[in-house]
């Protein structure tokens, strides 16, 4: 079970850099096929981008144990974005994720985990707020 005395809780902080081979790699998974993703150090990142940045850690499910989540049993739920400003190769980010809202629904079968995290730049500056739900489910 989810443990609601989380909420409010962070759960992860971290640093990662916007490299370009990195980004090269994302756009041809995407399959981006523009020559602009060859040109330049200074490319500007797609939106969606910031959420592999985020899972930049070596277990970036370290957390998932401490608040009562069970890998086997989660659903990804939903995933939005909100952008303050662009960011480009090159900027160093940082990530700080925390616990928003436990729920429950179907009498417990369901429980839901509200996560937001907060991506700045090196100045501290905010840059986007990344917003998931996950899904644990029993029975």
């Amino acid at each position: 079970m989810i443990d609601r005395k989380q909420i409010g809780r962070i759960v992860c902080r971290h640093r990662a850099a916007a490299e370009p081979g990195r980004l090269r790699l994302f756009a041809k998974a995407i399959g981006e096929t523009y020559s602009y993703w060859e040109a330049g150090e200074r490319l500007p990142l797609p939106p969606t981008f910031l959420f592999c940045l985020e899972m930049e850690r070596p277990d970036p499910c370290d957390w998932f144990a401490s608040v009562g989540l069970e890998l086997p049993k989660l659903l990804h739920g939903e995933q939005r974005f909100a952008y303050h400003r662009p960011c480009f190769c090159g900027d160093v980010l940082t990530f700080e994720s925390r616990i928003d809202d436990v729920f429950e629904k179907k009498g417990g079968l369901m429980e839901f985990l509200v996560k937001s995290t907060r991506v700045t730049d090196e100045s501290g500056a905010p840059v986007a707020d990344l917003h998931a739900l996950i899904i644990q489910r029993h029975g």
